[in-house]
């Protein structure tokens, strides 16, 4: 907002009074101007860390790399600061660790996620740390805290991912009943995701279920009829 009318019309009358030149007048009246206009435009730019991260996730699903990156980096300096002025900030916490995943910064993600639980155990910290652990290859950690998360948040938003991230820990470590279960669930919670549903495919397959993942491949198929791996895979166990 501009300077206050009513102070800003007292200055103008004062000046008069005193008997300023017009050309006085008029830069006097221009700087106040100014500089208020600069006030208000310094107030309303304040960055939003959500935001840039939000617009960094954007640009990615639409292919513009670089300038992703460019956004993720601008929401972690605004977390950064806004850390600086609140260090009990669990948002800007938060949103940091995953603008430094989403550059591929794993370890420094997991690190923020470890500082911040230091302060506050923070369901959306668990799960941010559950997936770093996972990229990183730490699958006992990641586990872990995934389970960690699904107890603290029955709600949450992240709920199905951390389901699809625990059956990907147990199909890796080829435990296919309980990648299962884990899988079910996922794609109980979020059913619009055909990558899950092939996952939840290839266990039940490789346990021997074949009209199980016959349904499952078919469901991955119906969300992406171009998915080659699921049709290769409803090839193998149709009845």
């Amino acid at each position: 907002m501009l300077a206050n009318p009513s102070s800003f019309h007292k200055m103008v009358a004062k000046i008069g009074k005193k008997g300023h030149s017009t050309d006085m007048k008029r830069s006097v009246l221009l700087s106040i101007l100014f500089f208020s206009v600069v006030f208000s435009l310094a107030a309303q730019e304040k960055k939003d860390a959500l935001k840039l991260f939000r617009n960094g996730r954007d640009l990615e699903a639409i292919g513009r790399t670089e300038d992703a990156k460019i956004a993720y980096s601008e929401s972690i300096e605004v977390c950064k600061q806004d850390l600086v002025d609140n260090p009990r900030n669990m948002d800007a916490y938060t949103i940091y660790s995953w603008a430094l995943f989403r550059l591929g910064k794993y370890q420094e993600s997991v690190n923020i996620c470890l500082e911040a639980l230091k302060l506050v155990n923070d369901s959306r910290i668990i799960e941010s740390l559950a997936e770093g652990y996972f990229f990183l290859g730490n699958y006992k950690d990641s586990l872990k805290f995934m389970e960690k998360y699904i107890d603290a948040a029955p709600r949450g938003e992240r709920l199905s991912t951390a389901h699809f991230f625990v059956g990907e820990i147990y199909r890796i470590n080829k435990q296919y009943n309980r990648a299962d279960i884990a899988y079910t669930a996922a794609v109980h919670l979020e059913p619009g995701i055909s990558l899950w549903w092939y996952r939840l495919a290839t266990v039940r397959e490789n346990v021997g279920d074949k009209s199980g993942a016959q349904q499952a491949y078919e469901r991955a198929l119906k969300l992406r009829p171009d998915y080659k791996d699921a049709r290769d895979g409803l090839g193998r166990v149709r009845t």
